[in-house]
């Protein structure tokens, strides 16, 4: 049952048979997360990527004040972690946690490694994966830099429709670099 949305994700992009699916099935390990649990703490090394099967994450850093600065959301169906820590073995500048109760499937560097080598097809699922992940990246990155924080606001729907009734304002906020009262005015505005 815990795989079937890894493999339903793959599938997305990739074809497997019920013998890679075996196969995938050795190279993961499960872990449950409570609420407020790290996964991840800055100054760790990442041993691990991370699929979120049921749950979700929030991936940030701390300001020297202790203010939180979130960079990723990591939903059902989503991966996460520290990559540059995970794929250049220095530790971690992110900190990742449970926003709520949360199972994931693990994959550490060496069965990353290793399934590469093995299965072709999940090279193939992973730069698919990537190249959608630097789309992203520079969406965002573009949005930051130029647009008004409603028209950011307004684009985050746009993308993750369902994000607002499951991830809490502050950390939306957070996300886009605006402050909650900002985040209140505009929702304000768009029920007038």
């Amino acid at each position: 049952m815990l795989f079937e949305s890894l493999f339903q994700n793959i599938e997305e992009k990739v074809t497997i048979t019920e013998s890679d699916k075996t196969l995938l099935r050795s190279f993961f390990r499960v872990k449950k997360l409570r609420k407020r649990q790290y996964l991840l703490q800055e100054g760790e090394l990442c041993k691990d990527i991370a699929f979120v099967v049921r749950g979700a994450l929030k991936s940030y850093t701390l300001d020297d004040k202790g203010n939180e600065h979130v960079s990723l959301f990591g939903l059902e169906g989503w991966w996460i972690s520290d990559f540059r820590s995970f794929i250049c073995g220095e530790t971690a500048l992110l900190n990742i946690d449970a926003i709520e109760e949360t199972h994931v499937l693990l994959l550490s560097r060496a069965h990353y490694d290793t399934m590469l080598d093995q299965m072709p097809l999940m090279e193939r699922y992973f730069r698919i994966l990537y190249q959608n992940s630097l789309v992203t990246k520079d969406r965002r990155l573009i949005s930051s830099h130029t647009y008004t924080a409603e028209e950011k606001y307004q684009e985050l729907l746009r993308q993750y429709p369902f994000i607002i009734q499951r991830i809490p304002q502050h950390l939306i906020a957070s996300y886009l670099g605006l402050t909650t009262e900002t985040i209140s005015r505009i929702k304000k505005k768009q029920l007038i």
